[in-house]
């Protein structure tokens, strides 16, 4: 166990908005088991929508562990069930690097910009 004896630690801020229809949540910091309910709840509040189609922006995120990957996954079956989709935008390299050595690239679309995460 590492002691960090009060170490700054990066907080997640988390931002929504909506293009066309389609829900963005901006993620910022680190994804660890101590953000899993904020994320999550941030995810899986789609309030009932009919077909929720949902991108996460993960261009701030410097750090994801595998609750992360779990979140994600939950959110894209929460979505899935609803008949709506999930999509990760701007994953940086570590955090890319992660999703790929999971697969969860292969089972969520990974898309360099939020840009073309929306395209249709």
């Amino acid at each position: 166990m590492t002691d960090t004896h009060g170490a700054a630690r990066p907080g997640l801020s988390i931002d929504h908005t909506a293009v066309d229809g389609i829900r963005v949540i901006t993620v910022r910091g680190e994804i660890d088991h101590a953000v899993k309910d904020t994320l999550s709840q941030a995810l899986l509040s789609f309030d009932g929508a009919t077909a929720p189609r949902t991108v996460v922006d993960l261009s701030g995120v410097t750090f994801m562990d595998s609750t992360g990957i779990n979140v994600l996954v939950a959110a894209d079956q929460g979505m899935s069930d609803a008949q709506g989709w999930l999509r990760i935008a701007g994953a940086q390299e570590p955090v890319l690097r992660v999703l790929e050595l999971v697969g969860l690239d292969q089972v969520i679309g990974c898309h360099p910009t939020v840009e073309q995460a929306l395209a249709p």
